[in-house]
């Protein structure tokens, strides 16, 4: 599933395409057809991100007689993806679930978890419900630490909880983790202030490489030789995916678990 860093590059891409200008909104699917209907012919005004969802807000044309501001909801899921091609747009292939196009490019959804019209009642009860988003510049990490710091819960658990931190996945959680030096399996209540804050800022600094380069990149650059990537494609990480793998730091054995339903990588010595 797409971490936050995603979403929010998402988010940035759609508002340089599409801001501003007057759009055809279809679904060539059928499963977003009422919703395409509500937003055609309207203004795609912009987008925003909140942890792993997007908000896109659309417009209606000045002196046109239709509701205000509409707005869509999309979770990506699992298997949710957008493309993009110049306009006029190629007949859809596919699963089409929505298709935005403007005058010079377009835009296809597939494959969403979730794709629906929201009102703003629905947009405060998402955001009521997530936790802090570290790529927002409105977020309140003091309401993380305060979830965490009442919590038993492990560490590492508590960070992949979207209603205590948005946007934070897997591999986020297992490298702040480690660049940490904290054992994904410490206790919530256990988590001193000091450390959130360094994890934090790790988070809002690693994030925004993220949304920069359009890939994770964790590993320091003091530290990035040796063992390759656990994926062609993929930056080097220190644990993740590395089980059986020689820690870049201690040379130990990188260990693996399940928390929770998800794999979870640590070094048993650079984590205490």
């Amino acid at each position: 599933m797409p971490e936050g860093h995603t979403l929010h590059r998402l988010a940035n891409r759609q508002r340089t395409l599409l801001g501003g200008q007057v759009v055809a909104v279809t679904s060539p699917q059928g499963r977003f057809a009422q919703g395409a209907a509500l937003v055609d012919g309207t203004i795609f005004h912009t987008a925003e991100a909140w942890g792993k969802h997007l908000v896109q807000r659309y417009r209606p044309l000045a002196g046109a007689r239709r509701a205000g501001e509409r707005l869509v909801h999309i979770h990506l899921g699992l298997y949710g993806s957008f493309t993009e091609q110049s306009a006029p747009m190629a007949p859809p292939v596919g699963q089409v679930r929505m298709r935005i196009e403007a005058a010079d490019i377009g835009v296809d959804l597939r494959g969403p978890t979730a794709c629906e019209i929201y009102t703003p009642a629905d947009l405060d009860a998402l955001v009521a419900r997530l936790g802090p988003d570290p790529l927002r510049r409105d977020a309140e990490p003091e309401r993380a630490f305060s979830a965490i710091s009442r919590s038993t819960r492990p560490i590492g658990a508590l960070l992949m909880d979207q209603k205590v931190l948005a946007g934070v996945g897997n591999v986020y959680r297992a490298e702040v983790l480690f660049r940490a030096g904290i054992d994904p399996y410490r206790q919530g209540t256990r988590i001193n202030r000091d450390e959130f804050d360094a994890v934090w800022a790790d988070l809002v600094s690693l994030m925004r490489v993220g949304v920069r380069k359009g890939r994770i990149h964790v590993v320091r650059s003091a530290d990035d030789h040796g063992a390759p990537s656990y994926a062609a494609d993929r930056p080097r990480t220190y644990v993740y995916r590395r089980a059986g793998e020689d820690c870049r730091i201690c040379g130990t054995r990188i260990a693996h678990s399940v928390l929770d339903g998800r794999n979870l990588f640590w070094c048993p010595i650079c984590q205490r």
